[in-house]
């Protein structure tokens, strides 16, 4: 029987995200402290120094003192957009960040809350400057009908009144996102983008992008780690929001890491 198109890549999608979720916290933690309390009969010392090992780093990643830094070394590259800088730019590109599969008080799917975060500065920076706006993000599954990015244009029709030009559907990672932007807009002669994507995703998203030929102008939104930690959670102790903040940020330096390295 032969293979259907694409799924190939699929297959290999699937694969990099299985491997994320296996380095990526809270499950990398954990798997140390499992390994080391395997270890601990037959080899002590190393059951031991993985297991504790473990158990700091999930501590770590979960406490905003340590987390605050780890997000700022990705954040801190990149201040609030200059808006008087917009007229320079031919047009707003604003990258996907996920879906929510189940909202029946939208009839069906609609965007997730990081997507929600990006467009609504986006239109911000539309109503502003009257700029056209491509929205960016595909579909993680073959059978899924529904891409991200035609959500994300609903979601900007319908919700923000901010029109949207152009629609690519295709991307599943940040790479793709430049990649097939850049087939739809550089022949037309748009090269001077404003892209919008969470701060913490800001140098990964413009590497990617000028990459693929254009010159960017960070629009970076909702900053993880601020003056209180991005939250108004006390500084020293441990949260849910820092561990979303550990999480992202070590997704991203892992991020950069496989860019790089694939390049």
């Amino acid at each position: 029987m032969r293979e259907p198109p694409g799924a190939r890549l699929f297959r290999m999608f699937y694969l990099k995200k299985l491997i994320s979720t296996l380095i990526l916290p809270p499950l990398s933690p954990l798997l140390l402290i499992v390994a080391g309390l395997l270890l601990l009969r037959r080899h002590p010392r190393t059951g031991k120094a993985l297991t504790w090992g473990g158990l700091i780093a999930a501590l770590l990643l979960v406490t905003p003192l340590s987390v605050a830094p780890l997000v700022r070394s990705l954040e801190g590259h990149f201040i609030p957009l200059d808006e008087a800088k917009l007229r320079q730019a031919d047009a707003i590109v604003i990258l996907g960040g996920g879906m929510r599969g189940y909202a029946p008080e939208f009839g069906g799917k609609t965007v997730n809350r990081l997507t929600l975060e990006r467009l609504r500065y986006g239109a911000r920076l539309a109503r502003r400057t009257g700029l056209p706006v491509m929205v960016s993000g595909g579909s993680p599954r073959p059978s899924q009908k529904v891409a991200e990015a035609e959500l994300m244009k609903a979601a900007l029709e319908e919700d923000f009144r901010t029109p949207v030009k152009w629609t690519e559907s295709r991307s599943r990672d940040t790479r793709e996102n430049a990649d097939f932007c850049a087939a739809a807009l550089v022949p037309a002669g748009i090269r001077r983008i404003v892209l919008v994507t969470h701060a913490a995703h800001m140098q990964r998203s413009v590497e990617a992008f000028e990459h693929a030929g254009f010159q960017v102008l960070p629009a970076p939104t909702a900053y993880l780690a601020g003056p209180g930690g991005g939250d108004d959670t006390p500084m020293e102790m441990p949260s849910m929001n820092a561990a979303y903040a550990g999480w992202y940020a070590v997704h991203e330096w892992l991020g950069l890491l496989a860019y790089r390295l694939s390049r």
